[in-house]
């Protein structure tokens, strides 16, 4: 192993990501160095860089949905062997808040997030907790394993634990790119009836329909309200997911769920949104409800799912770039070329 690696690092002061060569890090106690084999690009990837999320360190490598292999083992680490194929979580708690004191650390209260609070994995190594680790199963690939640490955990985590999907229960999902695909396919997964997508891109909706939704409609069709009243036999969605995080999007939702229904937020941006006159938002007794994340036991349950057959991700995986054409991929997402669910870089 050579002493230096190339990573891809955000440099806050200029609001931009240079690659650059730096000493490969090792692992302190309870942690192991993990040699990168992917990791995905994020859209909150590209929020660090345009400054809508506030950059946390004056320079920090980026990317947070990695897979690859243990290279190095901390002092303490038990039960990981070098060679092992691990998915590391995104977070880590910060071990100093209340929950943290209480050995609560799966709800800590001041998460510490990779690529924002620590160095990520748009290198060729990465540092992780050996207790944020999950083993990948031998039939999952590299590559559908890096994107379990968010793309597909956070939509799991909005559809399983924060919107409480029910067996039966109608659920919407506004923007169906990288997250948005996936909260349709978990949706259905769990059993929500009908699955419906919606977003403003033809080729979106047609492959929303193909893996899974029951209806793909035009946020923009002037006859959206009453497209979805028939689709749900006029009740109107027990849930409806936000995936953009627009004005626009969240104020369709609050509109088409039923009275009592929910409201989940898991796109994020600067725009405001509104829940109107406080009267008329109480009588309806809806609830608008954020997400963020998910939890490190998630990413077990859906290696499993993909391991079993259960859930196919094989067209989550747009493109592959390599580390030097980083730049490349972070604009395809940006300008949306090509509708990518998920495009990985490969160190």
């Amino acid at each position: 192993m050579t002493e230096t690696m190339r990573a891809a690092r955000f440099h806050a002061d200029i609001k931009t990501n240079v690659l650059e060569d730096v000493p490969i890090p090792a692992p302190g106690p309870g942690e192991v160095l993990v040699k990168v084999e992917f990791c995905g690009i994020c859209h909150s990837d590209l929020s660090l860089l345009d400054g809508t999320f506030p950059a946390m360190l004056p320079v920090v490598t980026q990317g947070h949905e990695a897979s690859g292999t243990i290279a190095a083992l901390g002092a303490g680490v038990t039960g990981w062997q070098v060679g092992d194929r691990v998915i590391p979580s995104a977070g880590r708690p910060c071990f100093q808040c209340r929950s943290c004191r209480r050995g609560d650390l799966t709800n800590c209260e001041n998460i510490q997030l990779m690529a924002f609070a620590y160095d990520g994995a748009w290198a060729e190594y990465t540092v992780a907790q050996a207790g944020g680790l999950t083993r990948i199963p031998d039939n999952v690939s590299f590559e559908q394993a890096a994107i379990l640490a968010d793309a597909v955990s956070t939509p799991y985590g909005a559809v399983v634990r924060t919107g409480q999907v029910r067996v039966g229960e109608a659920v919407g999902v506004w923007g169906v790119g990288g997250v948005g695909t996936h909260i349709v396919q978990l949706a259905r997964l769990v059993g929500a009836v009908p699955v419906i997508a919606l977003d403003i891109d033809p080729v979106v909706l047609d492959r929303a329909l193909e893996l899974g939704a029951d209806y793909a409609f035009d946020t923009r069709d002037p006859e959206l309200p009453a497209k979805i009243a028939e689709a749900t036999n006029g009740k109107g969605l027990d849930v409806a997911f936000d995936s953009a995080g627009l004005k626009v999007t969240f104020d369709q939702a609050l509109g088409a769920v039923r009275r009592g229904g929910r409201v989940v937020v898991v796109g994020l941006s600067g725009q405001e949104a509104s829940l109107g006159p406080t009267a008329t938002f109480g009588l309806s007794q809806k609830q608008v409800l954020g997400h963020l994340g998910y939890k490190n036991i998630d990413i077990e349950v859906l290696a499993e799912l993909v391991s079993r057959g259960r859930l196919d991700l094989s067209r989550s995986i747009s493109e592959i770039v390599p580390l030097e054409n980083v730049a490349e991929g972070i604009e395809k997402l940006h300008n949306h070329v090509g509708n990518p669910i998920r495009i990985l870089v490969r160190p």
